[in-house]
């Protein structure tokens, strides 16, 4: 999904002149003059952004792992440091961070890459951070069969940065285990231990 250019036949794309007349009113209800010289584009802008950070709506996440290789490693095999950018769904601000994925093969690896891709298909639409983290613990668990998942989280969101409570800087972490991690509490401890390296 990374990369893609041609929004056109995107959800969003299809709907381009219905969004921008909509965002045109949004900016007349809260008392803006959608005449100004530095609105007159912001309609088309907004649309072209929404083109590309609900982009994830577009792709069916379990495909995003794709093809699997066939291999003996058993052992802990950790992607940390993902960043990703989401929007939340209850009220549409931006929230961002990290996400760290640990899983155990049993016999079938993902690209490295793909792990940062299913994070990306995942966070790129409406969502909550708690969702985020079990669908990819899910999606792991479903499509690779490893022995285990475990999947931490790390979100700072503007709607309790810059609204409500607003408190700057404040960080929500959240965790899935599944199969031996679930079981295994040294397991945990190795995962978190070497995501904190």
């Amino acid at each position: 999904m990374s990369g893609v250019k041609d929004y056109v036949n995107t959800q969003v794309g299809r709907n381009r002149e219905q969004i921008e007349f909509h965002i045109r009113e949004i900016l007349k209800l809260v008392g803006e003059n959608v005449e100004r010289e530095g609105l007159l584009e912001t309609p088309a802008r907004v649309t072209r952004m929404y083109e590309e950070i609900f982009a994830g709506y577009e792709v069916d996440a379990r495909d995003v792992l794709g093809v699997t290789f066939d291999e003996r490693h058993e052992e802990l095999v950790i992607v940390k440091d993902i960043v990703y950018y989401s929007q939340c769904e209850h009220h549409m601000a931006p929230f961002f961070g990290k996400a760290h994925i640990g899983y155990i093969p049993s016999g079938k690896i993902a690209g490295l890459s793909k792990l940062a891709r299913l994070v990306e298909a995942i966070t790129r639409r409406l969502q909550v951070q708690e969702r985020i983290t079990s669908q990819i613990a899910d999606i792991m668990d479903e499509v690779l069969h490893p022995h285990g998942v475990m999947v931490v989280v790390e979100g700072e969101h503007l709607c309790m940065c810059s609204r409500g409570v607003k408190k700057p800087g404040s960080k929500t972490v959240t965790s899935a285990v599944r199969g031996q991690f679930r079981q295994s509490a040294a397991l945990r401890a190795e995962f978190l231990g070497l995501i904190k390296q």
